[in-house]
């Protein structure tokens, strides 16, 4: 008679090792573990294009150092930052509110981990004789495939608000303030405080006032969704006495969490944000309760703490410091569309469905060849917008007035699309916090909203062109792309083409209805971005041939933009086209998108 073990459960009846092999947890490696640099072709091929053989290899130990500690520690930290946020300490024992905001340990040790990179980055860029900032937007550009909330806690404004204290600050503050400030004292210690109650667009209806009080001003008023609720120097916008009580009146102060006496100042925090995502980084109800602040608006013959400032030197400065924040989140959008395809790259190599890994399956594939294109020419966008010098230029570069909104609107967005893509990749798997991708959408919904909402970023492009004629140097540069390019290749005379669609549309746009034409605005901003990555792109793949490669990756990622948004796809939308060559050339997209060595 046979016995049966009863406390072992029998064995499956269609189990087999080579089913069992699809759910091999070693085989799903992410995006975390690799070096952030050196597995992306992409950021590589920007270095190239935007510097000298010789500097590019100059700084590449550094920029390896920095993928290295991007995909490691610091995405590995990120992930318990998010499970255990800053918390707010209101009192201490005594009963005297205190406001202190206690970080946690992972958001401290990458924090320390990032300035030490930063320094060493600053000072590679210096040997090689490499501009600095473009060192940084790389950096930066690793960092948020990491965490976003980290490159906001670590503070997106910080050399603007140095800027604006060294021009425009009191003598004696400024004198006191800026050695720490070049120091590096304050580093991701600075924030800049405009949103009340009624919300951060309508600037004209705050009601911070500001008192003058000798050579300095009191500050008493609530901003209702504070960043850095950490930092040690703010820059606040406030109207002071006397200001017309509109958008006019509006005026820069300057304040710290410390006087001048070194007692403690009158900033209070009333509550932290419990937020949706970018965890690591402080957001309060801030409240200034005769808090000691001085207006940064110093101009001839008018003295500290005498008048209000007008638009002109309120408001105007503290929008053009928004300007360039707006591309500090455009860079964390594309850091987390960045992270998003990564991960689904790795994840669609490793999942097995109908006998295949799924990226071998068309579908998946279309939808992988799509997400790399998008990250490329948002990629294009982004450090074109910060007005780097590339190979193709004869003129040095400026940054184009209309380049922060259109650059923003489209990044934001394609971060939080990027992310959703990558949930529906990893299926429900992707919809599980213990997967790294839940959190790339929690993160990436914020974007939106950070230095204005589509629609704030559509107004600011109606007031750029009907200001500054905004429009003019961005024509002009968009020709220039497209004159760097090959004249008698098909995509390039698609992007001329629509390039004269996009001025004939403006002008026609010019002539609607105030109303109507506020209404068509998105519509107008998104031709704009269609157009101008386009040019960017074959500008790009012409310098690409021009360093010796026939018909390479970069022009195949200009044809497929082109083909997406600047091509009406005929009557049957491209459906009787026999040929497709993401398809077919899909092997090469991928390769040139992710260089991944780990076993699969």
């Amino acid at each position: 008679m046979t016995t049966v073990d009863s406390s072992r459960p029998a064995a499956p009846a269609f189990t087999s090792p080579e089913k069992a092999r699809r759910y091999d947890t070693g085989r799903y490696q992410g995006a975390a573990g690799l070096n952030w640099y050196t597995c992306d072709p992409t950021i590589q091929f920007l270095l190239d294009f935007y510097l000298e053989p010789e500097q590019h290899e100059a700084v590449r130990p550094a920029l390896t150092a920095t993928g290295a500690l991007m995909g490691g520690p610091v995405a590995e930290r990120a992930e318990e930052t998010d499970k255990n946020p800053p918390r707010l300490v209101k009192y201490d024992r005594w009963g005297h509110d205190i406001s202190h905001v206690v970080m946690p340990e992972t958001m401290e040790a990458s924090k320390r981990d990032i300035l030490a990179d930063r320094r060493a980055l600053r000072e590679a860029a210096r040997e090689a004789g490499v501009r600095g900032d473009l060192l940084s937007a790389v950096s930066a550009y690793m960092l948020n495939q990491a965490e976003i909330g980290m490159t906001c806690a670590l503070g997106t404004g910080g050399d603007m608000v140095a800027d604006m204290v060294d021009r425009f600050a009191p003598p004696d503050v400024r004198d006191e303030l800026m050695p720490r400030l070049l120091a590096g004292e304050f580093e991701g210690e600075t924030a800049q405080l405009l949103t009340e109650r009624t919300g951060g667009s309508d600037l004209g209806q705050l009601e911070t006032t500001a008192t003058p009080e000798g050579d300095h001003y009191l500050l008493n008023g609530v901003k209702w969704f504070a960043s850095n609720a950490n930092g040690s120097v703010f820059v606040v916008l406030a109207k002071p006495v006397g200001a017309s009580d509109d958008v006019k009146g509006v005026a820069n102060f300057l304040v710290s969490r410390t006087k001048r006496d070194g007692s403690p100042n009158g900033v209070y925090i009333r509550q932290l944000k419990d937020k949706l995502g970018t965890k690591a980084v402080a957001s309060c109800e801030i409240e200034f309760r005769d808090a000691e602040a001085f207006i940064l608006a110093n101009r001839p013959g008018t003295a500290n703490g005498q008048k209000s400032s007008s638009e002109r030197d309120g408001l105007a400065r503290m929008m053009a410091l928004t300007n360039a924040s707006r591309l500090g989140v455009a860079m964390m959008g594309l850091g987390i569309a960045r992270r998003s395809l990564v991960e689904s790259l790795c994840y669609a190599r490793a999942r097995e469905a109908f006998g295949n890994p799924i990226d071998k399956h068309p579908l998946m594939r279309r939808k992988l060849a799509e997400l790399i294109v998008e990250v490329e020419a948002t990629q294009a966008l982004v450090f074109e917008g910060h007005g780097f010098q590339n190979h193709t230029r004869s003129q040095p570069a400026a940054r184009l007035r209309l380049a922060p909104a259109l650059v923003k609107l489209k990044a934001a967005r394609l971060g939080i699309t990027a992310s959703i893509d990558a949930i529906e990749v990893h299926g429900g798997n992707g919809y599980c916090e213990t997967w790294p991708v839940a959190r790339q959408l929690r993160d990436a919904q914020v974007n939106t909203i950070w230095e204005g909402t589509d629609n704030i970023l559509c107004l600011d492009v109606r007031r750029a062109m009907e200001r500054e004629s905004a429009e003019a140097p961005f024509f002009e540069r968009l020709r220039e792309a497209v004159s760097n390019a090959a004249e008698t290749d098909p995509t390039v005379s698609l992007v001329r083409q629509r390039i004269g669609d996009l001025e004939d549309a403006v002008e026609a746009w010019r002539q609607l209805d105030r109303d109507v034409a506020e209404a068509r605005l998105f519509p107008l901003a998104q031709f704009m971005i269609d157009v101008y990555a386009g040019a960017l792109l074959v500008e790009q793949a012409a310098w690409e041939a021009r360093q010796g490669v026939t018909d390479g990756r970069k022009a195949l990622i200009a044809r497929l933009w082109a083909k997406a948004h600047l091509s009406d796809g005929g009557a049957r939308r491209g459906m009787d086209d026999p040929a497709d060559e993401a398809m077919e050339r899909f092997d090469e997209l991928v390769a040139g998108a992710l260089v991944d060595d780990r076993a699969g």
